[in-house]
């Protein structure tokens, strides 16, 4: 004989023996049952009910759990969003006015100085004529340089 027939016969004969006598058991046995009273159908309906009731408080208490947490995560970040654009935006303005504030500055200075440039133009014209005016009033004044300037012509 081999090493393992002898290591399998007692398992096989164990085995054998098992199911010789769950049979028997089967054949002997059959507990009688009584259906249970209304009272304590009752009573259990109303445990699982109790206990329905709490699984589905607890998830309803969870449920609202979570909602508030995302709402309130979804609000920080909103708000985060929110006071970055203002700063952007805020930041784009104040940028936007000190360029516009130096352009103006510049052209007010240019339109003044040409302003003064034609004013001062217009003064050393105006001088002018009035010089050739006064020339031409002293030539037929007599007594005056101008006349004893025309006569030596």
């Amino acid at each position: 004989m081999t090493t393992s027939f002898v290591r399998t016969m007692p398992v096989v004969l164990a085995l054998a023996l098992a199911s010789i006598g769950v049979s028997a058991v089967a054949q002997t046995s059959a507990p009688a049952t009584a259906e249970p009273t209304t009272t304590e159908k009752v009573k259990e309906a109303g445990s699982e009910a109790v206990d329905a009731t709490k699984r589905t408080t607890k998830k309803a208490v969870n449920a609202t759990e979570n909602g508030a947490e995302k709402a309130w995560d979804a609000t920080k970040s909103t708000t985060k969003k929110a006071a970055n654009a203002t700063e952007r935006g805020t930041k784009k303005a104040w940028n936007a006015t000190k360029k516009t504030t130096k352009k103006a500055t510049n052209a007010t200075k240019n339109a003044a100085a040409k302003t003064g440039d034609a004013v001062e133009t217009a003064g050393h014209k105006t001088a002018d004529g009035m010089r050739s005016t006064g020339a031409a009033i002293g030539e037929k004044i007599p007594g005056t340089a101008e006349n004893a300037a025309a006569k030596k012509q």
